[in-house]
């Protein structure tokens, strides 16, 4: 997986973070276990492959959690604190196919270390959003501008 390199100044409006990801059947089947949404779309290969996307796709909100591991571990995590995500799924996600998760910096409340995000997953091979959203974080630590 490869992630651009962090700055630690406060962001700036129009700053971009990228964080490559594959997903694999067997996070999905994890993933699955864990929600409970057994739904065989995502875990049956037969059933998959009878549907109108001819294999099986992965589940809408495991696709959008690559939000939370960058806010969580890879962009400003220390001390970050996720107040909003909104998703619109545009298109579905499949299993070892990559993926590109773009984070912008869409605008700041500096009096309130807060920081709303422009959030889209891209298929790296079509050049297809297949997710789009915002979310709002906040940091007293590092939102300081």
């Amino acid at each position: 997986m490869h992630s651009n390199i962090l700055k630690m100044n406060a962001p700036k409006v129009g700053d971009v973070f990228t964080h490559d990801i594959t997903f694999t059947q067997e996070q999905v089947d994890m993933y699955a276990k864990i929600s409970g949404d057994i739904n065989p779309l995502h875990i049956n290969q037969e059933i998959g492959k009878a549907s109108m996307f001819g294999r099986c796709i992965i589940h809408g909100h495991f696709s959008a959690s690559v939000f939370t591991k960058v806010f969580g571990t890879l962009y400003f995590a220390d001390g970050h604190i996720y107040m909003k995500q909104n998703n619109t799924f545009l298109k579905p996600m499949f299993v070892d196919t990559p993926y590109r998760a773009v984070i912008t910096v869409k605008e700041i409340f500096p009096e309130k270390n807060r920081v709303l995000y422009e959030t889209k997953i891209v298929d790296v091979t079509s050049g297809a959003d297949t997710i789009t959203g915002e979310a709002l974080l906040m940091n007293k630590k590092l939102y300081v501008w």
